[in-house]
């Protein structure tokens, strides 16, 4: 195949950026020129689609970049690779993260051409959206092929993996899917509630941005009912969520950069930063990573009380 990719490995000296105090978190904002947007962690590194490229960043600064036409939706790091729908293409770019090449490029179809969709990573498969009509292929690492097309709703984008379950959500029919991976089958749904979107598995639930209604909906993950709801703010378009440290992290656009709600009392624990239009996060046990592509940021945030002691 004859394929052509510009490839540029940058090792950059300790900056200093802008450092700022928010809440109970501190910030450290990175300037990333370009429109900055979904992430993926990689160690005590980030991956961040940009115009034309991934991009891999450090508090330090950029470390890598690999040429992707349209990069879109969120990534997942599994088998030693970086897994990147392309918009542009209708295909799934596999990019080595120790040397930032592009070792395979698969036909899969991408769902939702806008880009608000998911790539992820579980039960040794990378699950991807490829067909608005309702399709989501799996594909299997170990051969690069497509081993199934699992049936869903009609415009499910967004998908998280946990629970040893997959789930879907169809922004359109305000639905979430459990597929079960052992039949490649939806063996469960729940009604949500006005645009529901992005979804993170984890910590006692399955929860989702209803971002027409500014709420975040938990589901129990056993019998796939609604277990409650926590309203944030008038609406969460378009914002991010994530999971980890006994919290769920929401990525918001109005009023603040990011909130922190307790997984067990479903309570707003903290509203940190200031309102930084669109962007993602991804949580790490050391910190929180987050994106503002309207303000072309890339943040790092740590428990101000963790970096007192």
């Amino acid at each position: 195949m004859n394929r052509s990719f510009a490839f540029t490995l940058l090792f950059v000296a300790a900056c200093s950026p802008a450092m700022q105090k928010s809440a109970n978190y501190t910030e450290q904002a990175l300037d990333v020129p370009g429109f900055a947007d979904f992430l993926a962690v990689d160690g005590d590194t980030v991956w961040t689609t940009n115009d034309g490229r991934v991009e891999q960043w450090s508090t330090d600064g950029k470390l890598a970049s690999v040429a992707i036409p349209r990069p879109c939706g969120t990534m997942a790091v599994a088998s030693d690779s970086l897994w990147v729908a392309n918009c542009e293409g209708g295909n799934l770019y596999r990019i080595n993260i120790e040397t930032a090449e592009v070792d395979k490029i698969i036909p899969t179809g991408i769902a939702n051409p806008k880009g608000e969709t998911n790539v992820v990573a579980g039960a040794g498969s990378i699950w991807v959206p490829s067909d608005a009509d309702g399709k989501i292929s799996r594909i299997d690492p170990e051969t690069n092929a497509v081993v199934a097309a699992i049936d869903v709703v009609p415009g499910t984008f967004f998908l998280a993996f946990g629970y040893d379950a997959l789930w879907a959500v169809s922004s359109d029919k305000q639905l979430l899917q459990r597929v079960d991976t052992a039949t490649n089958s939806v063996t469960g749904t729940a009604e949500l509630g006005k645009q529901p979107g992005f979804l993170a598995a984890g910590e006692g639930g399955v929860w989702v941005q209803e971002q027409g209604d500014g709420t975040v909906a938990r589901i129990d993950p056993d019998t796939v009912v609604l277990a409650g709801r926590t309203k944030v703010g008038d609406n969460l378009v378009y914002g991010d969520i994530d999971v980890g440290g006994g919290k769920v992290w929401l990525r918001t656009t109005d009023d603040q950069t990011f909130v922190v709600i307790d997984a067990k009392t479903m309570e707003i624990l903290t509203r940190a930063g200031d309102a930084a239009g669109s962007g993602a996060l991804r949580y790490t046990p050391s910190g929180i990573w987050t994106s503002a592509h309207d303000v072309q940021t890339l943040s790092w945030w740590t428990d101000t009380d963790s970096v007192a002691e």
